[in-house]
């Protein structure tokens, strides 16, 4: 677990410890705020809004007289502390980030109900904001989080490696992804060996990517799973066979997150599937060996849906939520109105954050830094999470990935991983 703020150093953490005492005195603003407004976040949220002169919250502390301190962690540990802290008789914390998988009915009861607040006290141009993300934070009917980050996926391709495989442009089905990554799978004229596509394995994103590209899913955001059980197979068959033609990488079982990016970066790989905000970061020239050649587009359906059904891409989302038991709710509201402003989106969407507002694609200095910012306003229409949360949602996530690991290294039918899926997945979905 990793705590990454020295500000976050809360008043039941340093009491009675001189050190810790004195860690919080050097961090106080100069200026001494009235309030102080206590945030759980991910560094990146925190990182985001800015700092000294940058601070995108400056004007609003200076008219609510008030301090925000975050308390940072990374993703998982951070989701427990907030639950935890939204589990005690009252908690220090006015406001938490939370990923949209992880409300669950009984979760979702520990935070503050915000539809009566956005009556009362409006956020600017509510419905700018994407309604695929707003719908991933209502809980039986309950708005329970504002979306504040998103992360969706692109297929990212290497523009150079396509233009020497003679390939002229990317792929515009998934079939023609296919092929092109079998192509692709070759050495490069600087002597490297290239993997067509490079997926990690231990992530539910990628099979549910290449199932929704043939018109399936795994679970649907009504809960039924495995809707289409043949366009499953399709998709762990055409997984199979790049593994196979060695267009996935002969380490896949163990192949990560953060492998994805270095393989592209140092062109190892031809295509991926990341987040359209890894952009810059795929393109750095202080780390990458093709920068300003490594391009994403939507990813692509089968031919048979084109023209017909849209890419529902995967897409995670991060929300400001209000626990119950804090005592200033009102600051807290305060502070999500403001970050959710038409203003601080775009200021953070500079800042490398995924905006979550319509409007904040059009804009021209977002668009002048992120050549993706049209395709990923697309992506984003008819994005959706990668499965609803329920309490057993982990351990259905570990089991499908079982079975999808199986199939594609070829020990277990696709036929018959697809049916264990659905037989193991069943009993651990919500009644």
């Amino acid at each position: 677990m990793k705590n990454t703020s020295t500000l976050a150093l809360t008043r039941r953490r340093f009491l009675g410890t001189t050190m810790g005492a004195a860690a919080v005195l050097a961090s106080r603003p100069s200026w001494a705020a009235a309030k102080t407004l206590n945030v759980l976040s991910h560094k990146v949220h925190e990182t985001v809004l800015g700092t000294g002169e940058t601070d995108l919250l400056k004007n609003w502390k200076t008219a609510n007289d008030a301090a925000v301190t975050f308390t940072t962690f990374d993703s998982n540990p951070l989701q427990d502390r907030l639950f935890r802290e939204a589990s005690l008789s009252e908690t220090d914390y006015g406001v938490g980030f939370m990923v949209d998988n992880r409300p669950t009915a009984e979760i979702a009861s520990l935070f503050e109900p915000l539809d009566e607040k956005l009556k009362s006290d409006p956020i600017e141009d509510f419905a700018d904001i994407a309604p695929g993300l707003v719908q991933g934070m209502t809980i039986n009917r309950k708005l329970i989080g504002i979306p504040v980050r998103h992360a969706t996926q692109g297929l990212f391709y290497n523009e150079a490696l396509l233009e020497e495989a003679g390939i002229s442009a990317p792929p515009t089905t998934l079939e023609e992804l296919v092929e092109q990554a079998k192509k692709l799978t070759f050495t490069s004229k600087a002597g490297t060996p290239v993997t067509g596509m490079i997926l990690a394995s231990d992530l539910a994103v990628f099979p549910v990517m290449f199932a929704r590209a043939f018109g399936g899913d795994f679970i649907t955001k009504d809960f039924a799973l495995v809707p289409d059980p043949v366009a499953m197979e399709k998709a762990l068959e055409t997984l199979r066979a790049m593994f196979a033609a060695g267009a996935l990488p002969r380490s896949y079982a163990t192949t990560k997150n953060d492998d994805q990016v270095t393989w592209m970066q140092q062109g190892r790989a031809a295509f991926t599937v990341l987040p359209f905000a890894r952009f810059a970061q795929l393109n750095n020239p202080d780390q990458s060996k093709y920068p300003g050649k490594i391009k994403a587009i939507e990813f692509p359906v089968s031919a048979a849906l084109v023209g017909k059904t849209p890419m529902a891409s995967v897409t995670e989302a991060w929300a400001m939520v209000i626990p119950k038991n804090t005592k200033d709710k009102a600051l807290a509201w305060s502070f999500i109105k403001e970050v959710s402003s038409k203003r601080v989106t775009l200021g953070m969407a500079l800042n490398g954050n995924g905006p979550v507002r319509v409007s904040t694609y059009a804009d021209p200095a977002l668009i002048q830094k992120s050549p993706v910012a049209a395709v990923e306003a697309k992506a984003l229409a008819t994005a959706r999470a990668t499965f609803p949360p329920f309490p057993e949602a982990a351990r259905a996530q570990a089991t499908m990935l079982e079975e999808v690991q199986l199939a594609v290294l070829g020990r277990k039918p696709v036929k018959e991983a697809v049916a264990a899926i659905i037989q193991r997945v069943k009993p651990l979905m919500p009644a």
